[in-house]
């Protein structure tokens, strides 16, 4: 064998181990819906569309964090840091699971949060008042029916009101940081029709919808 054989046998071979190495290094990805059901402390990577935007809900969650969803199901991503990505941007996150009042969450560092390339728009499922339960807890939801009670101040946290579309009763939760207009919420008037977009989720027994922006919530 020449030294130019055994020269390119080597390149090959320093070639190889370095493509496994590359391989090993990637993280294997699991569906957040089957991340969901892993038990508290296990450790996953998900990957997903941003469907509520980094710092949104910080007034009641106390976080910077940011919701993600893929075809399979959605969840909230704890986060101390401000992202400089927003809606719709590709992500990808190693985290902790936990919950926080019953909510399902994932804790995140920002070294273990990657944004990818390309951005995939983030559309809400239709649901009946009464069907926002577990079962769609971090999806995008929409929700419309006729208001049961009226703006609820809970300063500095939200404010809460409540609908019904003949299902069943929904709380529609308004983060202060999501930046609707508090005037707004407060001249809603029972028996008035108005649909809202918003993140599925629980505060300890009550399930919720929460609004991102103004625009996610409109009287038709």
């Amino acid at each position: 064998m020449t030294l130019r054989t055994m020269s390119r046998l080597v390149l090959v071979v320093i070639l190889a181990l370095s493509g496994c190495g590359d391989d090993e290094q990637q993280p294997k990805v699991t569906p957040i819906q089957e991340a969901r059901g892993k038990a508290d402390g296990s450790t996953v990577t998900i990957e997903g569309a941003v469907s509520v935007a980094p710092g949104t809900f910080v007034s009641a969650m106390g976080d910077e964090g940011f919701a993600l969803q893929d075809s399979s199901g959605g969840i909230y991503v704890k986060l101390a840091e401000k992202q400089g990505f927003g809606l719709g941007a590709k992500v990808r996150v190693t985290g902790t699971l936990a919950e926080q009042n019953k909510l399902r969450i994932l804790e995140a560092e920002p070294a273990n949060v990657k944004q990818l390339e390309g951005t995939q728009n983030v559309t809400s499922k239709q649901v009946s008042t009464g069907e926002v339960t577990e079962s769609n807890e971090g999806l995008l939801v929409k929700v419309s029916g006729n208001v049961t009670q009226t703006f609820q101040d809970d300063s500095p946290y939200g404010y809460k009101l409540y609908i019904n579309d003949g299902s069943g009763e929904v709380q529609i939760f308004v983060h202060v940081s999501a930046g609707l207009d508090k005037a707004t919420l407060q001249a809603l008037t029972v028996g008035q029709r108005i649909a809202v977009v918003g993140l599925a989720a629980q505060y300890e027994t009550t399930y919720e919808v929460a609004p991102r922006q103004p625009s996610d919530l409109t009287v038709p």
